[in-house]
Formats: C-alpha cells, sequence, structure tokens
C-alpha cells in the first residue's frame, strides 16, 4: 500500500511522543551541517538534550549547551562520551568531503569507514537510532544525469564517494544482519550562511554569497554551464530531522534516500545576486572540481522521500538567495 504525505505526518507525530526522553549526540558538530543541525535539534529537543561534539574546541553558537571534544577515531573516548550522557540517538556527520579527499584519499577512507563502523556497532546495543548522510557524490560518470533515480548505476569516482557508497552498504547491512534503526540522505550541495566553506566541491554556491556581501569579486571552479542539484541549509536540517522523526516502518530504505531542492548552475545563481550587488563581478578559472562535478547528476528524483516520510523543499532559488544575503549581512554587521 502506498503512503500518502498526509499519512507520512500522522506517522510523523505518533513518533514524537518520546522527545523528552531522547539524548542526542551530534558528532561533527562545528561543520557546514553540524552547525545548524545542533542548533535546531536544540530549539526543537532543549539544549541540555544535545550534546555537541567535535575535533576542535571553540565554536559559541554551538558551544552554549553541553559539548565534548571527541576524535570519532578513538573508540575509547567515544564509548565514554555515549555512557557519560545515556545516549539513545547518534548524529555523525564527521567526514573528509570530496575535494578535500581527493588530497589525501587513504586518510579520508580511514576516517570516513571506520568511524561510520564505530558509530554502527554502538547501534547493536547502545544507541537506538543512528543518523548518517550520505551524498550524491555516490553517482558517477555512468548514471543517468537527469532525474537520477533511487537505484541505479553507481560508480563513484573519488574517494568520497566510494566511502559513501560503501557506507551506504554497510548501513543496509547493519540494518538488516543487526535491526539497527539507521536512516540516510544523500545530500545534493549545501548552501548556508553560518559557516564558511569546508571542502566540497559545491561550496562555490556558499563562497559566492560571502564575496558578494564582502564587497570582493569571485573567481569559480566550476563552468558557467555547470548544473548541479543543490539544497538550502534549512531544507537540509529540516529533512534531516524529519526521516529521524519517522516511525521506523515508514522507513523503506535502509541505505540512503535520494533527496533534492533546487538545481542551477553558476551563471544562474550569480544572475540571482546581482539585483542586490548590480557591480559584483564573476570570472570561471575551471580545475579539478569541475572533472568531479562533471561525473555527478544534474537533477535528482527524490519521490521515494516524499512517498515513503513526506518529504519536500521549500527553497527555490530566489528565496535561497534572498535569505542568504539577508543572513550574511546581518552576521557581518554583528561582528
Amino acid at each position: 500500500m502506498t503512503t500518502t504525505q498526509d499519512d507520512s505526518q500522522k506517522l510523523l507525530c505518533l513518533s514524537s511522543q518520546h522527545y523528552p526522553m531522547e539524548k542526542i549526540l551530534v558528532i561533527g558538530a562545528f561543520g557546514q551541517l553540524g552547525t545548524e543541525l545542533t542548533i535546531s535539534l536544540r530549539e526543537k529537543f532543549g539544549t541540555d538534550q544535545v550534546i555537541a561534539s567535535d575535533l576542535n574546541e571553540g565554536r559559541g553558537d554551538v558551544m552554549d549547551g553541553p559539548f565534548e571534544q571527541l576524535n570519532i577515531m578513538d573508540d575509547a573516548a567515544y564509548q565514554t562520551v555515549l555512557k557519560k550522557h545515556d545516549i539513545t540517538q547518534v548524529y555523525h556527520l564527521a567526514a573528509i568531503l570530496s575535494a578535500k579527499g581527493e588530497n589525501d584519499p587513504l586518510f579520508a577512507w580511514r576516517l570516513n569507514m571506520d568511524s561510520l563502523l564505530r558509530v554502527l556497532e554502538s547501534g547493536k546495543d547502545q544507541v537506538k537510532k543512528i543518523y548518517w548522510p550520505s551524498s550524491i557524490a555516490v553517482f558517477g560518470p555512468d548514471t543517468p544525469s537527469k532525474l537520477t533515480p533511487q537505484t541505479t548505476i553507481m560508480n563513484p569516482t573519488t574517494v568520497y564517494g566510494i566511502s559513501k557508497l560503501a557506507g551506504e552498504r554497510w548501513c543496509e547491512y547493519y540494518h538488516q544482519k543487526y535491526a539497527v534503526d539507521v536512516r540516510s540522505v544523500r545530500y545534493p550541495g549545501l548552501i548556508g550562511y553560518k559557516s564558511k566553506p569546508g571542502g566540497g566541491t559545491t561550496d562555490y554556491a556558499v563562497d559566492i554569497y560571502w564575496k558578494a556581501v564582502e564587497g570582493s569579486n569571485f573567481e569559480c571552479y566550476l563552468k558557467p554551464d555547470m548544473m548541479l542539484p543543490m539544497m538550502y541549509m534549512d531544507d537540509a536540517v529540516r529533512g534531516t530531522i524529519e526521516i529521524m522523526e519517522a516511525v521506523s516502518d515508514s522507513i523503506k530504505v535502509r541505505s540512503s534516500y535520494n533527496l533534492t531542492g533546487v538545481n542551477f548552475r553558476p551563471d544562474e545563481l550569480y544572475k540571482s545576486i546581482i539585483p542586490y550587488y548590480p557591480d559584483f563581478k564573476i570570472s570561471y578559472a575551471p580545475d579539478f572540481r569541475q572533472e568531479i562535478a562533471k561525473s555527478w547528476p544534474r537533477s535528482i528524483d527524490d519521490g521515494r522521500a516524499r512517498t515513503d516520510w513526506g518529504w519536500h523543499p521549500k527553497y527555490d532559488l530566489t528565496k535561497m538567495t534572498e535569505t542568504m544575503i539577508a543572513g550574511l549581512k546581518s552576521m557581518l554587521i554583528e561582528q
């Protein structure tokens, strides 16, 4: 039987009754996604219920609540944090991203894979629910590039994509073999203003806003017509929390769900900024990241996420640009 969007929303409501009992650990809380996800989780569940953790120290907006400095490669340290705070849910966001991963493939593989397996192991008898993000990097040049389906050819060309594809298989394995309640989505490029770019191929779409608001011109490392699927951070955070809130039976895909928001090219993004900054200039100098981007989809079919747990994006390019510029201007004034 097909689950309607209304049914999915009812399932979300039913699953919300146990919120006060949850203790949530966010691993990689100072990253681009981790920053905003931690803030949103604390707003929803209460500050003391959400433990931020990261390898590094010091982020005022995240450090307002409980914090643990944590190297997720240290199993003893991870176990200590779980027991100290009686953790019931883990959002495991720590990873080496696509562009940075190509500079040190072996380290990227070890960090991305070993840390995931450590968290999945804890799901056997300690943690009740685990979130782990995948990416459109799992796809490759043989993948259908338009409306890429949920199940398709996947031949990633980067160590980041290879590790994400392997991670998806491990997630499904641990769910089938050990009944670990692990959930995941394949993010497109994520765009937000509360933290600076973190080394991903799609990060040009964050940096361009910073340059415009700061009064600098922008040199893009992708070609002007390089169409890619993207998503505004508020949509990404909301989608992440929604999949974790959904009752277990509504999650039919235990590898990772396709998810998407808005598709655009660098030249289209630039044109959306010009009404706010008419003198802003862009130039193009494609580098190795252009080759990475060429292997990824141009658009994504996320119909399974919409059907199974009611996903629907709220931001288009116009609304995203308006929100990004207003947010960055406010941040720079406060500084």
